[in-house]
C-alpha cells in the first residue's frame, strides 16, 4: 500500500478560487444572464495590431523570443513611457505575460516567507492570492473611510519590521477611483522612510475619464530603486487575450524580476512582439469616450436606484455600496444572477464587503438592459 501523498503547497491550498470566475461561470450557466462581472472590453483589438500579428506569422515569427521581450518592442515601451514622464530604458523593461504575470515575477523576486505586504483595500484579487502563494503576508489598508484614498497615519501604523512592500493601483480595480497627489504622497512617505518596495499597478492609466492620471512612479523618481512599474496592453486596446504586459524598474531590482519572469513564464509570444509594438501608436481615446457615456449611464441608474457608488473617474468599473439592502454582497450577487439575471461580484473578493463590482464593458444594449433587471431586482 503506497504511503499518502505529502501536503501541496499549503500556500495554494489556502487560496479560494476566484470569485470574479465563480460568477461568471454561475451567469454563463443561466440562461439570457448578462454578465457585467469580468473586465472584458467587447470591442475587438484594432485592425493594425491584428494585421501585425497576421504578417509576423507569414514570416515564420513562431520561435522563441528573447526572455525579456525583443529589443523593438523594449525600445517602444521605453518611449511610450518617456512621453508620460517615466524614464526607463529598454534595458529597465521586461515583456511579460500580461499584467497578473508581471505583478506575479515582481512579487516572486521580491517577497521570502513571512514578509508582510500592505494592500490598499479594496484591491484587485491577485495581489493577495500572489503574496499567499509565496508564503508572505498580505494586509490590507481599509480605504473606504477616507473615499478610497491612502491615509499616512493608517497606512504607518501597518508598517512593521516584517514589511516589504505595498501594491497601489490607480485607477483602482474594483472602484474606478484615481489615487490623489496626497494618497500618492502619503506612500511615497512612508517607503523613503522604511525602504519598502512600491508596486505601481498600472494598467488603466490610459482609461481615465475626469483629469489626469497621476503616475507613482513620475511623481516619486527620487524612490526609483524602490519602485516597480506595471502596465498591460489588455484594457486600453482590447487586447486581454494576447497576454501580453510589462514591468519597468530600475536594476539590480530588474535582473532579479527577470530571473523570476524566465523560470515562470520563459518569455512573452514572439508573433505578438511587432503587434503590440503597434499598439503603443494607437490612440485608445474613441473607446475611452464610450466608456466615459456609459460611466455617466451608470452611475445616474445606481443613483435611482438608492445604490450609493464613488463616481468612478477611469477604468469601467462601478463598485456601489448595497448595505441598504439588508443583504450580504454575496447573497445578493447570487439572487442578482438567479432572479434578475444579471452578474456582479461580490465586493469581499476585493476585501470590501457590503459592495459589489459592475463592470460596464459591455455592449450600450446588454448594459442598459442589465441595469434594467438590477433596478427592478433592488426594488
Amino acid at each position: 500500500m503506497p504511503a499518502a501523498p505529502r501536503p501541496v503547497n499549503t500556500g495554494i491550498a489556502r487560496l479560494a478560487p476566484s470569485a470574479i470566475r465563480r460568477i461568471g461561470s454561475l451567469a454563463a450557466a443561466t440562461p439570457g444572464c448578462i454578465s457585467l462581472a469580468l473586465g472584458e472590453p467587447e470591442f475587438d483589438t484594432p485592425d493594425p495590431v491584428r494585421a501585425e500579428a497576421k504578417a509576423a506569422l507569414d514570416r515564420g515569427e513562431t520561435h522563441y523570443a528573447p526572455n525579456a521581450g525583443t529589443p523593438g518592442l523594449r525600445r517602444a515601451i521605453s518611449a511610450y513611457m518617456a512621453d508620460r514622464g517615466l524614464a526607463y530604458a529598454p534595458d529597465e523593461v521586461l515583456v511579460t505575460l500580461g499584467a497578473t504575470e508581471a505583478i506575479s515575477s515582481a512579487l516572486l523576486a521580491l517577497l521570502n516567507p513571512g514578509d508582510e505586504v500592505i494592500i490598499p483595500a479594496p484591491a484587485f484579487v491577485s495581489y493577495e492570492s500572489v503574496t499567499r502563494m509565496n508564503h508572505a503576508v498580505p494586509v490590507r489598508l481599509d480605504t473606504a473611510p477616507c473615499g478610497f484614498q491612502i491615509d499616512e497615519a493608517a497606512l504607518r501604523a501597518l508598517v512593521t519590521d516584517a514589511t516589504k512592500a505595498v501594491v497601489i493601483n490607480s485607477p483602482n480595480n474594483p472602484t474606478g477611483r484615481l489615487l490623489s497627489a496626497a494618497s500618492l504622497d502619503a506612500v511615497a512617505r512612508v517607503a523613503a522612510e522604511f525602504g519598502l518596495y512600491v508596486v505601481s499597478d498600472d494598467v488603466y492609466c490610459r482609461l481615465v475619464f475626469d483629469g489626469e492620471c497621476e503616475r507613482f512612479a513620475a511623481r516619486h523618481p527620487e524612490l526609483r530603486a524602490q519602485t516597480v512599474v506595471v502596465e498591460s496592453f489588455s484594457k486600453p486596446w482590447a487586447m486581454t487575450g494576447w497576454r501580453m504586459g510589462w514591468i519597468a524598474c530600475a536594476e539590480p531590482l530588474m535582473s532579479q524580476v527577470a530571473k523570476a519572469h524566465q523560470a515562470a513564464a520563459s518569455s512573452s509570444v514572439a508573433f505578438c512582439m511587432e503587434a503590440a509594438e503597434r499598439a503603443l501608436a494607437i490612440d485608445p481615446a474613441p473607446m475611452l469616450e464610450t466608456y466615459r457615456r456609459r460611466r455617466d449611464r451608470v452611475v445616474a441608474a445606481l443613483d435611482a436606484m438608492g445604490l450609493p457608488v464613488a463616481r468612478p473617474q477611469g477604468a469601467f468599473y462601478a463598485f456601489p455600496s448595497i448595505a441598504g439592502t439588508g443583504m450580504g454582497d454575496e447573497e445578493f450577487c447570487e439572487r442578482a444572477v438567479s432572479e434578475a439575471g444579471v452578474g456582479l461580484v461580490p465586493g469581499s473578493s476585493f476585501g470590501a464587503p457590503g459592495h459589489v463590482r459592475l463592470s460596464f464593458c459591455v455592449s450600450d444594449g446588454d448594459l442598459d438592459l442589465a441595469l434594467e433587471r438590477l433596478a427592478a431586482f433592488v426594488s
